[in-house]
């Protein structure tokens, strides 16, 4: 009996303060791999011819073998495809607008008939060995007589650096000296093609920043915390458990933290979530290989409060107008560090103390594209910050805004927001589902 009045204890709590939202599981698995492989053939048909025009690239070569797979690889195969068979050679070849870009691979499968798949029995029985692939990749590449050769190696970003040390010895005796000198450098092709989202993977990410709304709303609400008792790690383990149990993933484990008035609560690492606390998480679930990342603001009432105080109420204020500074600064052609110098000049000539650390979002948490700032790199990040923005991408805006709380005695408090925008291809930057612009509340 004592149970089942504590159930009936948690069902009568009040729900204000509680998300509107729904969490809903991802489709059933064939449902996501038939949606992928979609997604997959609108990149390499739409997408990649592009980039390797930009890139003056004729042909692109991407040899990997299984479990040492390029960063590029899970942009370049169905959903059904989880690693490269030994050794998979994926050739490009640009044959002019008229014809198209030739896909080759050269071990592997054909990707649900994206692909070639090239073989040749002629070249003898050393496959154990290794070496078939390579004595056809050189007279694949004979044949074309492409006049660039771009492979993925890069020191400024990992996302174009997939070529290892021994592929790439194998790769330069296979293509020969005539064929090696045409390598070119071409470290923003695989980058960006990693980068750019088709507007059709857009309504599936919607739905998983829905999801992500809910799973936050029901953490930081009467139904997870009981002031008093409830600690940090419990709402951490509890939203691990509800992602899982919805049949999502995640690409980090997440936090939650809590401020104090009067309190310093740096070194705690379980504190017990009491009234007149405010809350803070960092949450991103994973599905069909797209990761969202979301940070958002809660508080605790006290006893006879029915909302946040107004001045706590100006803290998630002054975040989100540095929300919407750093988005009236985000230009299609600007670099990720042009960027931050013209948001952080806009945020300090309106008086907001705060730092911006955004960055791209989609195939990885931390993904391909430029960032924009980091949390202890301000004045601009050379290199990974000096790539442009593109449209058709996705970024995690991510930022805090520190202020004095007077209801605390000027004690300061740092609202840390981070929501997912789409840059879309006419430059728009929009939510892909909405922002946090008010506290989740608990009882």
């Amino acid at each position: 009996m004592k149970h089942a009045a504590s159930i009936l204890f948690v069902l009568l709590l009040p729900l204000t303060g509680l998300s509107q939202e729904h969490a809903t599981p991802p489709p059933p698995l064939r449902e996501q791999a038939r949606i992928q492989q979609e997604w997959l053939r609108l990149r390499v048909e739409r997408v990649l011819p592009k980039l390797m025009r930009e890139n003056n690239v004729r042909m692109w070569i991407v040899p990997m073998r299984e479990y040492n797979e390029d960063p590029v690889f899970s942009s370049l195969v169905s959903a059904t495809t989880f690693a490269a068979r030994r050794r998979t050679i994926y050739v490009f070849y640009d044959r002019g607008v008229e014809k198209g870009v030739e896909r080759l691979a050269l071990g592997g499968s054909s990707q649900g008939g994206l692909y070639v798949a090239y073989r040749d029995t002629t070249l003898g029985n050393a496959e154990l060995w290794g070496k078939d692939q390579w004595r056809l990749l050189t007279r694949v590449v004979e044949e074309r007589d492409p006049e660039t050769i771009a492979v993925n190696i890069s020191h400024t970003h990992a996302f174009s650096d997939g070529l290892s040390a021994g592929e790439w010895q194998q790769l330069q005796e296979a293509l020969g000296e005539r064929y090696t000198a045409r390598v070119v450098p071409a470290e923003r092709l695989a980058l960006d093609l990693i980068s750019l989202r088709v507007p059709e993977m857009t309504p599936v990410y919607q739905s998983m920043m829905k999801t992500v709304h809910a799973i936050i709303g029901e953490a930081f609400s009467n139904r997870v915390i009981i002031p008093g008792k409830t600690t940090t790690q419990d709402v951490v383990w509890w939203m691990r458990q509800k992602t899982q149990d919805l049949g999502y993933g995640t690409w980090f484990h997440p936090s939650v933290s809590i401020q104090r008035k009067g309190v310093d609560m740096a070194n705690e690492a379980d504190p017990i979530i009491q009234r007149g606390d405010v809350l803070h998480c960092d949450f991103g679930i994973t599905a069909m290989r797209l990761n969202t990342d979301t940070q958002h603001m809660g508080y605790v009432l006290r006893e006879g409060e029915k909302d946040a105080p107004a001045d706590l109420k100006k803290v998630l204020a002054n975040s989100n107008r540095l929300q919407d500074i750093l988005m009236e600064n985000m230009k299609v052609g600007l670099t990720g560090n042009q960027i931050l110098t013209n948001t952080l000049a806009q945020m300090q000539r309106e008086g907001i103390n705060g730092t911006v650390y955004t960055h791209p979002i989609g195939e990885h948490g931390h993904g391909a594209g430029p960032l924009i700032g980091l949390w202890d790199r301000q004045m601009g990040v050379p290199g990974r910050g000096d790539v442009p923005l593109l449209g058709n991408s996705w970024f995690s805006i991510e930022l805090q805004a520190t202020t004095p709380v007077p209801e605390w005695n000027n004690q300061k408090v740092r609202s840390a927001q981070e929501e997912d925008v789409a840059v879309t291809g006419e430059g728009q930057v929009l939510w892909i589902y909405k922002r946090q612009e008010v506290f989740h509340l608990v009882h």
